[in-house]
């Protein structure tokens, strides 16, 4: 949810949704290594750039929800479950039913992968939820700086969205090599839809560009919702003490959201790899 702050009075609405869209970003620029101070000087920084707050809040959420299912599985009894057992193997029975649906294969790789994707994306959209004013300013009030950039919800930068595609893509191509070979996986381009040798250059023009629109869909979709769920949220609390409301049906609304998108991503990532396993005969 988000909560206007009273220095949003001084600022335009355009100056206040700008702001809290802008990485706490460290890099290089004019010879000399620091965060930089408009979105204009982090631009300047270029590739080797990182975005702190991403990568500070990514990290925190994945120590947590680690912590969090060791913890479970250390107090797990086979007696009476108490709420929090039964709330995790909720979980893990939802992950392991969407892997034995898409996956036909064996690996037994996917099924933690799968809940690590599901758990780690959904708390990372989750923070899409916090009043939008509240992380900065802690940031801000910690710093000492009343300008500092600071963004809480991860998957609203799209490094963090490709990033987790990437990893993917990779892996598919880990194990289609794994489980067709070489020869195997050029088939799959040279050979489909057309089997026929002299047809090999137009099944390579048609297969190419879909696989690699994989990682490009994967990571544009959960970063595209996001990020227009949070412009949504700075743009309601714009509206002073008639954002509550408001808040409140988005913010029921966005529960589905960042549910939906972190299980598309974890259901599409079981689905290409189960392609990858899948060997013609």
């Amino acid at each position: 949810m988000a909560e206007a702050h009273g220095a949003a009075v001084a600022q335009t609405g355009t100056e206040y949704v700008s702001h809290h869209l802008g990485f706490l970003t460290y890099g290089k620029v004019d010879g000399h290594w620091g965060f930089a101070h408009s979105p204009e000087e982090a631009a300047e920084m270029g590739f080797w750039a990182i975005n702190v707050d991403t990568m500070l809040i990514s990290m925190i959420l994945g120590v947590f929800f680690m912590v969090f299912y060791y913890l479970v599985s250390r107090k797990v009894t086979s007696g009476v479950p108490g709420g929090v057992q039964n709330f995790v193997e909720m979980i893990v029975e939802f992950v392991i039913d969407s892997v034995d649906g898409a996956f036909h294969a064996k690996n037994k790789f996917v099924a933690p992968l799968a809940l690590t994707t599901f758990s780690w994306i959904f708390l990372m959209n989750a923070m899409d939820l916090v009043p939008v004013d509240w992380i900065p300013l802690f940031a801000q009030t910690v710093a000492g700086d009343s300008h500092l950039f600071f963004k809480a919800v991860p998957t609203t930068d799209i490094n963090i969205t490709l990033g987790f595609a990437t990893a993917v893509f990779l892996m598919v191509i880990y194990y289609s090599l794994k489980m067709k070979g070489p020869i195997g996986f050029a088939n799959d381009f040279l050979m489909h839809p057309f089997p026929k040798w002299y047809l090999a250059p137009l099944n390579l023009l048609l297969e190419l560009p879909g696989f690699f629109a994989k990682p490009v869909s994967l990571a544009l979709r959960l970063y595209g919702n996001m990020f227009a769920g949070e412009v949504i949220f700075l743009v309601i609390a714009l509206l002073g003490w008639y954002q509550l409301p408001l808040h409140f049906a988005w913010a029921v609304f966005h529960i589905l959201v960042i549910t939906l998108q972190a299980y598309l991503f974890m259901m599409l990532t079981i689905v290409y790899l189960n392609q990858a396993h899948q060997v013609d005969h």
